[in-house]
């Protein structure tokens, strides 16, 4: 039996109720501070003071699928039972996710002239895979830049929102999600879809057989993932992290690449100034420190 049943609705007023009258479910500023606590220590993530109305909303689903009026009784029930699947799903709901498919797209050319110096099979860690578009950019860029040898290559896409694994498995976008994938991409590594999957397409076998998508917590204490790697992608994820978390983080990617791997991060993340392991070589991406 769930842990998670209906609580009495609340029978007076609470003083610390903020935006109330545009509300059905009692939500407090306690609430939303315990809801601060428990996703910085549940996936080390910072979630910032003007986020309120988002976590409101994206959480307000899972109490009503689970008959609860206070925000209180849910988060309550959260810690008390820190084995409970509602984890899953209360990680889920504040993962932001925001991707596209060959989002900044120099580095999958700067990529594909690193490996192309490869002589032992490619792999690659995509760190925050979300729905999938990023892991399949590397796919067809591998592909692309290795011919042949692109069957024994390896990508390993992981990320923390099971719900964003699920889709990115499946391969499935609409059209207007491919506007930065070139027509002759399209026709080689999609399959477009007819009938009730009109609008639609959906990634070749051949290329999904190149990732492996698991589910990892970056704060967690083990990873699944196993180097060397010739490229880790971890971008646009550390913003959401403190700074302590990012650089214990970086320091954790250093053994997992290869001696003349590189670690490629988002536009607005500069790891300079957080670890001696790590050297910028320009348009966010880093090498190794010699």
């Amino acid at each position: 039996m769930s842990e998670f049943r209906q609580s009495p609705a609340p029978q007076e007023e609470h003083p610390s109720l903020f935006g109330a009258a545009d509300r059905d479910l009692e939500f407090t500023e306690a609430d939303f501070d315990k809801i601060r606590t428990l996703i910085y220590q549940r996936a080390g993530l910072v979630l910032a003071s003007h986020k309120r109305e988002m976590a409101y909303s994206r959480l307000a689903k899972r109490l009503r699928l689970h008959g609860m009026r206070r925000f209180s009784d849910y988060l309550t029930r959260l810690d008390q039972h820190p084995e409970s699947p509602e984890w899953e799903a209360f990680t889920n709901a504040l993962t932001t996710n925001l991707t596209s498919f060959f989002r900044e797209a120099h580095h999958f050319s700067l990529l594909a002239e690193h490996v192309k110096q490869a002589t032992s099979p490619v792999r690659i860690w995509c760190a925050a895979a979300s729905t999938g578009e990023e892991p399949y950019s590397l796919a067809i860029t591998l592909s692309q830049a290795l011919g042949s040898r692109a069957s024994q290559a390896q990508i390993l896409a992981t990320d923390i929102d099971t719900d964003a694994l699920d889709k990115a498995r499946k391969g499935i976008y609409a059209l207007d999600q491919l506007e930065k994938v070139s027509e002759a991409c399209r026709r080689q590594f999609f399959l477009r879809g007819s009938g009730a999957r009109a609008g639609m397409a959906k990634i070749r076998p051949e290329l999904a057989s190149m990732i492996d998508f698991q589910s990892l917590n970056l704060t967690s204490g083990s990873w699944v993932a196993k180097g060397p790697f010739d490229a880790i992608f971890c971008r646009n994820v550390m913003i959401y992290f403190d700074k302590e978390t990012q650089a214990r983080i970086l320091e954790r990617f250093a053994p997992l690449l290869k001696p003349d791997g590189l670690l490629f991060t988002g536009h607005s993340e500069n790891f300079s100034y957080l670890t001696q392991r790590f050297k910028l070589r320009g348009q966010t991406v880093y090498e190794l420190s010699r």
